[in-house]
């Protein structure tokens, strides 16, 4: 079964969206000093990294258009970022549907502040209860902002 790993312990592969232990990203980055690689390679899917700003966009977005609950969460964060509350909300629906808690905890906090949708009470203690139960791991931390 695998472990439940922080964020702060994976890296975002630009290139397939999949989330990468840093010892796997490390073993990989290794691998390729050993094979002397020029090229560096995603450890999950063996593309080529991106280099560019576009072709990371690119990437995010096909992943996007896949539905990928990872990218989509990605583009919310990116678009609170940006101010772009509408966006944020709109990718935050997406993933959260697909069970993601990082995305139901930003839809709470978009219900909370008003930012993109009407402030909502009821919807934003319905969606950090679906972070809670999905999250085990950060359950303590959601719990406690709903007090």
């Amino acid at each position: 079964l695998p472990l439940p790993i922080g964020t702060e312990q994976t890296t975002m592969m630009e290139c397939c969206s999949k989330l990468i232990c840093n010892g796997c990203s490390y073993a990989n980055l290794l691998r390729e000093m050993d094979e002397r690689l020029v090229e560096h390679k995603c450890a999950f899917c063996r593309d080529p990294i991106p280099t560019q700003k576009s072709d990371f966009n690119k990437n995010t977005m096909k992943r996007v258009e896949a539905n990928d609950p990872m990218a989509l969460c990605f583009m919310s964060h990116l678009s609170y970022e940006e101010g772009n509350y509408a966006d944020s909300f709109k990718y935050s629906k997406m993933a959260a549907e697909m069970g993601d808690a990082d995305s139901h905890y930003r839809l709470s906090i978009l219900y909370w502040r008003g930012r993109g949708v009407e402030k909502d009470e009821k919807k934003e203690m319905h969606h950090l209860e679906k972070a809670a139960m999905v999250d085990t791991q950060q359950r303590d931390t959601i719990l406690e902002s709903m007090i």
